[in-house]
């Protein structure tokens, strides 16, 4: 009886092992790359099956917050934290470019099925409740033929801290100078117009069930819903849908300037087919993690993320880093003390 005890407790013992092998990394943030952030934890877990990576796509703001308080391992932000965030983490954070992706104006206007064409400063004036109607000349000017409606603009935004929001900003505010004085660029912003949705699946939401409305989301949640979105005028002068090779264009255009922490912005980018409102999307780390296991696996997940992973991107409407980008990024890893 004695030695069935001891078996069974050594065998309690094994699979206590075993189970304490499985190695599971909390993180939290942007909805701009959740889509693809969850088809690389699924297939990274193929390889790795006693790795577990969870993610709560609950905005950049959010993200930025919870991984600064230490509630979660990694953080994920569409706009690069602010000196002050920076300061106020309780260690030096890293950014680590993972895609990119570019954010678009979705509307419903019934009865117009034509793509539309806007222009940054138009956009703007729209945010800024300048533009009230949908028939304004502004609108009717860059669209002609289009039959639009005298109804109400409907402006949508996001209700909680986005990264998203931050790109769009970021954007509006380097073309439109009264945008910038009053509205200004940030993940949360106050907003002189408009409704809010929660996250992009909100603001989503909102657009297709509210005639007249316009908004913003990444292009990835406008192709899953099928929601009408323009194309947007550059630097250039030319009206560009996004695409994957037009937020390419963005992020060539800028990768030959890459800042050594990689906290850039290259919304309204020059370039003949560049979308304008293009970014990067980052993951964050602590350079010096507490959990050291956690820390080797998610270098080891980003390395596999950087090369292997970029291959899903295309499908999901991101566009891949460019390999100058990819070869910073990996020797920035070796920064990071596991």
């Amino acid at each position: 009886m004695k030695r069935l005890t001891y078996s069974t407790l050594a065998i309690a013992a094994f699979a206590g092992a075993v189970l304490s092998a499985d190695i599971q990394v909390n993180g939290a943030g942007a909805t701009f790359p959740a889509p693809i952030y969850t088809k690389w934890f699924s297939e990274y877990n193929k390889l790795h099956p006693d790795v577990k990576i969870n993610y709560q796509a609950v905005g950049s703001g959010a993200g930025i917050s919870q991984i600064t308080k230490g509630t979660v391992f990694f953080g994920a932000s569409d706009g690069p934290m602010t000196p002050d965030q920076m300061t106020n983490a309780p260690g030096k954070v890293l950014h680590f470019p993972t895609v990119l992706g570019g954010v678009v104006p979705i509307y419903n206007i019934p009865g117009v099925s034509q793509e539309l064409k806007f222009t940054g400063p138009l956009l703007a004036n729209i945010f800024l409740g300048a533009v009230t109607k949908w028939n304004d000349p502004e609108i009717a000017k860059l669209n002609p033929g289009v039959n639009l409606p005298g109804t109400d603009i409907v402006v949508v935004h996001r209700s909680d801290g986005s990264g998203t929001t931050y790109i769009w900003c970021d954007y509006l505010s380097k073309v439109s100078p009264a945008y910038k004085k009053r509205v200004g660029v940030a993940t949360s912003v106050n907003w002189p117009v408009g409704v809010g949705g929660n996250q992009s699946n909100g603001v989503t939401g909102l657009v297709t069930q509210t005639p007249g409305a316009l908004g913003y989301v990444e292009l990835t949640y406008a192709l899953q819903n099928k929601v009408s979105y323009g194309t947007v005028q550059n630097m250039k002068g030319n009206f560009v849908k996004a695409t994957v090779e037009s937020v390419t264009a963005a992020a060539n255009s800028a990768a030959s300037a890459m800042p050594a922490d990689f906290r850039v912005s290259i919304t309204n980018a020059p370039g003949d087919d560049v979308y304008p409102i293009s970014s990067f999307t980052w993951m964050l780390f602590f350079q010096t993690p507490k959990d050291k296991v956690q820390g080797k696996t998610m270098v080891d997940f980003m390395k596999w993320a950087l090369t292997d992973g970029q291959k899903y991107c295309g499908d999901l409407g991101y566009a891949p880093l460019p390999k100058s980008v990819i070869d910073l990024e990996l020797k920035s890893l070796t920064t990071i003390k596991t």
